[in-house]
Formats: C-alpha cells, sequence, structure tokens
C-alpha cells in the first residue's frame, strides 16, 4: 500500500483534511487542478477560495452554525482557526476577508512538509484507490470529466443541482446620503430619543456596526421587484428543470413567487429605522463587508444568474447604489452532490469501496462550515484506515455523537431518505432534548449547545 493519503480538491473540505492527516505525520498527495484549470466560479490561484458569500455565519451557541464552530474550534480545526484571524466587522456573525483568508491557508499548507501539492485533473478515482486511500474533496463545482468518472463510481445518474452568488460593490460607489450603518435591531430609534438625538447617537455608533443599509420605500420597492420578475437571465431552459436549491434561491426567482416574498425575506426592514425619516422603512437591502480593509461589500441575499447587463441596470435602481461600481458580478453555477444517504455511512466512506472516501459540499453538507465538518471527519477516519494498513493499530471508526452538529451532519447524509436534498446545519436535525419541553427557543438551543460541547469532549 501506498505510504501517503490522497486528498482531491484543493477546497475548504480539502485543506482541512490535508492538514489534520499531516499534522498526525502522515503524507499527503494534495490534488488541486487550478491554476491549469478553473471552474467557471473559480479565479485565482489560492487553496481555499471562497466564491460565494464571506460570511461563515452566526458565532452564537444558540446558532446551530455557531455551535458548529465551536465544535470545531474544540477539534483544533485550521481552517475555523484562520477565519477567526482574518474576519470583519459582520455583527454576530462570523465573515472573512476571502482573499486574506485563502492566502493564509495556502501558505500553511504549502510550508507543511507533510502536504505535497500538485496541480492536476484528476478523473480516475478507483485506479488511485486500488493501492491506497483517497478524499474526494471536489466540492460542489467538480470538473465535468472527474463528475463522470463519480457517476461511474457511484452509479449515479445524475450529480447536480444549481446555486448562484451575489455580487460585491465597491464601498467608494455607494451614497451615504441614502445608506446608513447599522445593525439590525440596533438603531431603531427609542421612545424617548428626539430625531437629533438619534442621528447623532447613529453616527457616534457606526464603527461598531457591521452592515449598510439601504432603506425603499414602497413605489422603489416594488419597482425593483418588477424589474426582476422581468430581467433576462442566463440559461433560463436549466432553471426550468427546477434543480435550484432552496437555501440558495436566485433573488429574480424569490421576486417571481410575490410581490411581498422579498420584504419578507433578504429586504425585511425590521429592525431598522431611515435616518431621513425616522421611521421603519418599506425595506431594506444590506451590505456585509466583504474584505479587511472595508472597500468591498457584497450585496446580502442577492445570489442571482442575471445577465451581467440586467444586474447594473436592475441593481442601481435601489437608493444608494445609483452609482455603484462591480467589483463583481452574480453568477449561477453548477453544484454537483451525491445522493450520499445511499452511498457514503457515517464517517463519509463509500461503502461499496472502504479505499474512498467524500468531502466537503459533493456529500450534501452545505455551507462553508459543514464542508470544513465533513472534510475533519473524513481526515479521521482515513488516518485510522492508514495506521491499520500500516500495521500501526486495529482499524475502528471515529464517529461522533449524534447530540454533536458533526455528528448530526453525517448521520444526516447517511441515512435513507428518499429526498434528500443538501443540508445545512440546524437544531432541527439534532435529537431533542430529554424530560419536559423548554418553550422558550433560545433557552432550548442553548440546552442543546451544551450537550453538544459536553459530548464533543469524550
Amino acid at each position: 500500500m501506498k505510504n501517503y493519503i490522497t486528498v482531491i480538491g484543493g477546497g475548504l473540505a480539502g485543506t482541512e483534511a490535508a492538514y489534520q492527516i499531516a499534522k498526525r505525520g502522515i503524507q499527503v498527495k494534495l490534488y488541486e487542478m487550478k491554476p491549469i484549470k478553473y471552474s467557471p466560479a473559480h479565479n485565482n490561484q489560492n487553496l481555499a477560495e471562497i466564491v460565494c458569500s464571506n460570511s461563515f455565519k452566526s458565532n452564537l451557541l444558540t446558532n446551530a452554525c455557531g455551535l458548529l464552530k465551536e465544535e470545531l474550534r474544540r477539534l483544533d480545526s485550521l481552517l475555523i482557526k484562520i477565519a477567526d484571524e482574518t474576519s470583519v466587522p459582520a455583527g454576530q456573525a462570523l465573515a472573512v476577508d476571502r482573499e486574506v483568508f485563502s492566502e493564509k491557508v495556502t501558505k500553511i499548507i504549502e510550508e507543511n512538509e507533510n502536504i505535497e501539492i500538485i496541480h492536476e485533473e484528476i478523473t480516475n478515482i478507483e485506479e488511485m484507490a486500488k493501492e491506497g486511500i483517497v478524499i474526494v474533496a471536489t466540492g460542489p463545482l467538480t470538473s465535468d470529466d472527474l463528475a463522470k468518472d463519480i457517476q461511474k463510481i457511484t452509479t449515479q445518474d445524475k450529480l447536480y443541482f444549481y446555486d448562484a452568488a451575489a455580487p460585491i460593490i465597491h464601498k467608494e460607489s455607494i451614497n451615504f446620503d441614502i445608506a446608513f450603518y447599522g445593525d439590525r435591531y440596533h438603531q431603531e430609534k427609542k421612545k424617548d430619543e428626539n430625531i437629533e438625538e438619534w442621528k447623532k447617537r447613529l453616527e457616534e455608533e457606526k464603527e461598531e456596526q457591521s452592515y449598510i443599509n439601504l432603506p425603499m420605500n414602497q413605489e422603489e420597492y416594488e419597482n425593483l421587484v418588477k424589474g426582476l420578475v422581468n430581467a433576462e437571465v442566463v440559461t433560463l431552459h436549466e432553471f426550468e428543470k427546477r434543480e435550484i436549491f432552496e437555501g440558495c434561491m436566485p433573488i429574480e426567482i424569490m421576486a417571481k413567487r410575490g410581490v411581498d416574498t422579498l420584504r419578507f425575506g433578504p429586504l425585511k426592514p425590521v429592525g431598522f429605522d431611515d435616518p431621513r425619516t425616522g421611521k421603519r422603512p418599506y425595506a431594506v437591502v444590506q451590505l456585509r463587508q466583504d474584505d479587511k480593509q472595508a472597500t468591498m461589500y457584497n450585496m446580502v441575499g442577492f445570489q442571482t444568474n442575471l445577465k451581467y447587463g440586467e444586474q447594473k441596470r436592475i441593481f442601481t435602481m435601489i437608493p444608494g447604489l445609483e452609482n455603484a461600481e462591480f467589483v463583481k458580478y452574480g453568477v449561477m453555477h453548477r453544484n454537483t452532490y451525491l445522493n450520499s444517504t445511499e452511498l457514503l455511512d457515517e464517517t463519509y466512506n463509500l461503502k461499496r469501496n472502504q479505499h474512498i472516501y467524500f468531502a466537503g459540499q459533493i456529500t450534501g453538507v452545505e455551507g462553508y462550515v459543514e464542508s470544513i465538518s465533513s472534510g475533519m471527519v473524513a481526515a479521521l477516519n482515513a488516518i485510522q484506515d492508514f495506521n491499520h494498513q500500516q500495521e500501526v493499530h486495529e482499524k475502528h471508526k471515529i464517529t461522533f455523537s449524534q447530540y454533536t452538529v458533526i455528528g448530526s451532519l453525517a448521520k444526516y447524509i447517511s441515512t435513507p431518505n428518499t429526498k434528500f436534498q443538501p443540508m445545512n446545519a440546524n437544531f432541527g436535525i439534532l435529537p431533542e432534548l430529554e424530560g419536559k419541553k423548554i418553550k422558550d427557543k433560545k433557552e432550548r438551543y442553548m440546552r442543546l449547545a451544551e450537550r453538544s460541547l459536553e459530548n464533543i469532549s469524550k
């Protein structure tokens, strides 16, 4: 058998897996096809490139993704550590400077003497697995040739759905006569404040507030919705297949579901007052900081498949963005994932070939942190297999308790389900608390978090 473990894919799951293996003194060959070949959504040479939102979601323990991050911190996750180190203001969320994040991950992986990075596209997994252990972490943008090879290995007819990324805007092009800083609920006018006192307080607090907000009245909002509904999209026929993931729905599709859909979704005005009027606006567009220098902001919830010209035309209808300069337009891309409930076990091991593991969004875990989690679990079990083959110790699987988010995600993707779809971390996949039901949601979630962290340390 080979004296190394192969990891295919240098994204979030792949780099986490490679690091965890190398940290334990085992050699890793990490295959990444960039810069020889790029997916439709990738555009730089670094490992762990983030192509959609720069947010790793909430840091709160009362949020399932926040709890998952804390579990991973306790397991010495490299990528969560670097995310913490490269964070940018985002309220209660963990958002990163995507360029600095990827650069830092790349530097650490490149400097690790146990990791050899090979820039090559792999198209025959089973051949590689004949004499060694392979972790496939090629993500939702797996190349066409490799996707065909995976279909052959897994005997699956279909390996994809579609999702989208939101545009990014130069901060200096935003009109701050209209736009204002603020986190939801933090800048609503207090009952005992007059309008001038309130505006002064907002100005003093703006350095601590993470989002730029663009208030809209009813006419402005309805014009935006009308524009989205009638806009030209790229490859409309693909949407008609109904293969769009609900968790990353293009904004133009949401707009077609009803005039108020966006106002009760990403454009909800709850928690805001417009500094120009002191009253709650009809709708609010939020922009989240995308880099450490706060020069770029992404449009929260505005993932889209509109043609680039249409994006500029329609999004500049939003008050405050009339002169917006786009760093990057939104883009739609194919996502590849397995029917893992039939194919994988709780260690992300392929049932029909014990030498092959999968990790990342290709397994049906949806999200950055979830992908990192799967890379961690696959790596720890690949190490067990490797050591067993090297006659270091008896083989045993490392499975995490279903009371942890790491374990519940692994259980979700490996449990038979005829309606399987990619899944984010959420408290709904954890077993309920024993005893009397706790009605207060925050208290219930905190108890679930406490139980999880007790089990992650066992």
